[in-house]
Formats: structure tokens, sequence, C-alpha cells
């Protein structure tokens, strides 16, 4: 275990404790310039806040989409592995094995364009350009059915693609409910009507060990 003389942490606390309490700075650092600002300003709203100039094609974003995208997505969006598939599982949400994809299940087109821009080719995020981002989004839309082959996608119309399940994702009304205040929430001795009724155990779902030997595991 390394030990550290008091005496060299010494000089630094008085350093601290030298910066008036009412400075309002810790002389530590810079202010981000507006460039830097500008680089990590990247977020895009479904209110088309945000959106950078640019437009792509759905057969340009076809290209890019094998080149950058296909190796973990697949061709066509299916997935390959495990990797999350984009395309398809329309009205598979209510089955037994849904599939989320945008045309099944995101609400907005503006969190795919987010997303796809900020965080993606995996490995290799951000190296696309807004064009690119746009064209591949033009590509995905296409391959759930929401545009034709010689779509064009661009911020002038971005906001007019609606997807699917955009009507299924509501604001939470919950803390403007009657009794519902966040500030007077009750935290102590607060009445309430829950009830246990079913123990994991019972339900088989807690593993099998010394304690609980009628548990299974399926």
């Amino acid at each position: 275990m390394l030990k550290f003389p008091r005496l060299a942490i010494a000089p630094i606390a008085c350093a601290l404790w030298a910066v008036p309490a009412d400075a309002g700075k810790l002389n530590l650092g810079r202010e981000a310039k507006p460039v830097e600002v500008r680089a990590w300003d990247i977020d895009v709203r479904p209110d088309g806040q945000g959106l950078p100039d640019g437009k792509g094609t759905v057969s340009q974003g076809d290209a890019l989409f094998q080149e950058r995208c296909s190796a973990c997505h697949g061709a066509f969006g299916e997935g390959i592995d495990r990797w999350p598939v984009l395309a398809g599982g329309r009205n598979s949400l209510k089955s037994e094995r849904p599939e989320k994809t945008i045309g099944s299940y995101w609400p907005y087109l503006s969190t795919a364009y987010d997303y796809i821009y900020r965080a993606m080719p995996y490995g290799d995020a951000q190296s696309l350009t807004h064009d690119e981002t746009y064209a591949i989004l033009a590509y995905l839309l296409h391959m759930n059915d929401l545009v034709g082959k010689k779509f064009e996608l661009n911020k002038s119309n971005f906001t007019s693609i609606r997807l699917p399940n955009e009507k299924n994702f509501i604001d939470d009304p919950r803390p403007d409910m009657p009794g519902r205040n966040m500030a007077t929430i009750c935290m102590t001795n607060c009445k309430s009507d829950v009830k246990i009724t079913r123990r994991a155990a019972i339900i088989d779902v807690t593993p099998t060990d010394e304690k609980n030997p009628s548990a299974s595991i399926d």
C-alpha cells in the first residue's frame, strides 16, 4: 500500500482554501470555445430542432449501408447474429417475440438520425457526414416500406415523415394528476392498500437452493 507524506498534500489544500467562497470560480479549466460547443451540440429533436443541412437518397443510402452497416445489420436490416434488426416487425409488438425496429416500434425519425450520426458505425462513431446520415436513414425508411425507391430525405421534408408507432408513445401525465403533486408525495406513515398475493418461490422463479428446495428453474 502506498503512503504519501501529509506535507505533500498541504500546499494543494491551502491553494483550494485560499479561493474566496464568493469568487464563483475555482480557477480551473476555461470556458468552452464556440467551436467546441458545436462539436457536442449534435442532438436532434422530434420537432426538427437541431437538424443539420443535408440530403440523401435511398439509392445513395443503399450503397453506404452495404459498405458501413451491413456487416452487423445485414444487407436488408435483418440483423446478423445478435446485432439489432432494423427492418420489419410491423404488428409484432403484441406477439411473444416482438421485433422492435424503426418501422415497428421507434416513435420518431429524429431518434434514428441522432443515434446513427452520434454512435454509428460501431467502432467508428461520428465518421458519417450529415449527407451520409440522411442517405442511410432514407434507405432504412425504404426497407420499412415507408418511402419509395426514388425518395430523397432532407432537412425540409424530415418532419413530415411519421413513424407507424408514434401514436403509442404518450407524455406521462401522472405528476399532474390529483394527489400526485411531486412536492407532497407521502414518504412516511403512508396509507397503502398494497398486498402481497404471490411470492417468487411459489411461482417458480426463485433458483433452487438448500433454503428453497421446492423452487425450480426451467
